[in-house]
């Protein structure tokens, strides 16, 4: 069918000059993205790294999430998939109620993927869970530390004690501050001593006070800590206070890499991790399709590709299998993600069916959207709408 035309050839060139008048290198790569130049200036953003590592932390958050009980075999497909991604470490499901043998494949699935990609494993909280950890050939671990002093008890594992009716206060339960940060740095020590890596999530960093902060970091930095981890439960820590944090954390231990948890409670979790990063994070541990209880995470491909494109951040990444993936997740869940979630929604690259945007395309694809669909998996969209014209139409 022949269209009558809009533009002529030497308008649509004309047009064609005039936007790469406005466009600088890196900001604008052709077939992959064009976004403001402003994201790439230090002047506006401040400096940037060149690098930062995603730590994903599906399958663990998968676990919190009421009704899914995937079985076995398609949660090793989707930790296969996961790992081709690119991500450089994985953080599992825990050792709770799972056999050592389990426990042994799990971590040969990430390394017969990829020996480079580290296996970690979460909530250790005794030398009997580091040696589990250990001995299934884990990377490394996450001993965990509550932001509270005495009320960090209100975490401890008393439940089924108190349920019996028994008395669950025991002598070897601190009562302090300074008591539970003793215990996970005897913890630290005791993993570092087998060779393992060591993150320590502090969490609920809202509720932490600079002086915490700083008797918190002298002890675990003198344990061996490899990570210090700031992790935002309740998604309460905006991205300029998860800066300050990030500084504060990097000030107190210079020499150990600082991690960041958001959650997405007001819908910054990526701001977040962006903010994070150019305050000096290492790592920013997330989830795909941003699965976990509540809020969420940040979400894997959202987070990607807004350090790839926005900011020209390395991450891994294998952008092109994002979507995929996202997909993947939505297969091991039954929780589906939003029509227009970002970079991997189905009408993520759909705009309202006006013939503005079926034409703009035959000046540049990359106007409206401003992410070639295919850099990530994804498919651009021409939906029907009300406002559906008759160049839109004949597209279609």
């Amino acid at each position: 069918m022949q269209l009558p035309r809009v533009f002529t050839d030497e308008e649509i060139g004309r047009f064609q000059q005039e936007l790469a008048s406005k466009r600088s290198p890196g900001a604008y790569l052709p077939g992959r993205w064009s976004v403001s130049p402003l994201n790439r200036d230090p002047a506006v953003t401040g400096a940037m790294p060149e690098r930062i590592r995603l730590r994903d932390a599906t399958l663990r958050s998968v676990e919190t999430l009421p009704g899914v009980v995937a079985p076995a075999e398609a949660k090793a497909d989707y930790l296969r998939q996961l790992v081709r991604a690119g991500v450089s470490e994985v953080v599992t499901a825990g050792l709770r109620g799972r056999l050592d043998a389990a426990l042994v494949a799990e971590v040969e699935l990430i390394k017969s993927v990829n020996p480079d990609c580290r296996a970690t494993c979460p909530l250790v909280s005794s030398t009997e869970a580091v040696d589990l950890a250990h001995a299934a050939g884990y990377d490394g671990i996450q001993v965990w530390l509550q932001g509270f002093g005495e009320a960090s008890l209100i975490y401890e594992r008393i439940y089924p004690t108190a349920w019996q009716g028994a008395d669950w206060r025991s002598p070897a339960l601190p009562r302090e501050r300074a008591g539970f940060v003793a215990r996970a740095a005897r913890l630290v020590a005791y993993a570092r001593s087998l060779g393992l890596q060591v993150a320590t999530p502090l969490l609920m960093v809202s509720y932490l006070t600079p002086d915490m902060l700083a008797e918190t970091c002298a002890a675990l930095t003198m344990a061996g800590v490899t990570e210090l981890t700031l992790f935002d439960g309740p998604g309460a820590v905006g991205p300029e206070a998860f800066a300050a944090l990030v500084a504060q954390t990097k000030a107190l231990a210079p020499d150990v890499p600082v991690g960041l948890h958001p959650h997405n409670t007001f819908g910054l979790a990526v701001a977040g991790a962006v903010a994070a990063a150019r305050a000096g994070a290492d790592v920013i541990e997330l989830s795909v399709n941003g699965y976990c209880g509540g809020p969420g995470n940040a979400d894997l491909a959202a987070t990607a590709l807004a350090f790839e494109a926005l900011y020209g951040v390395r991450t891994g990444i294998e952008l092109d299998q994002l979507t995929a993936l996202a997909r993947a997740g939505e297969a091991l869940t039954g929780y589906h993600v939003a029509w227009n979630h970002p970079v991997t929604g189905r009408q993520a690259f759909g705009w309202g069916g006006m013939d503005i945007i079926t034409q703009e395309t035959v000046v540049d694809p990359l106007l409206h959207n401003c992410v070639e669909p295919g850099l990530v998996g994804n498919q651009r969209q021409v939906p029907l709408t009300l406002d559906t014209g008759g160049y839109t139409m004949a597209y279609i």
